[in-house]
């Protein structure tokens, strides 16, 4: 996986924005040391809704990332 080449809360506002669907900024759950966030630049997601409703959340993420320039 690579890092997106926007911020992660920048990503994770427009996801809920534009497609109603929650991820949490990657940074929310690193911790920094050294000046550096392991988790800067990614997201979480959290698969706990019926396999469908996954499926169908997972597409949508492809999509939204395929049609904006988010990395």
């Amino acid at each position: 996986m690579k890092a997106l080449l926007v911020g992660d809360e920048a990503f994770a506002s427009a996801r809920y924005e534009h497609e109603n669907i929650t991820v949490v900024r990657g940074s929310h759950l690193g911790r920094t040391q050294n000046g550096v966030n392991p988790g800067a630049g990614r997201i979480r997601i959290a698969l706990v809704a019926p396999l469908a409703d996954c499926l169908a959340s997972a597409r949508r993420l492809a999509d939204f990332v395929r049609t904006h320039d988010f990395g």
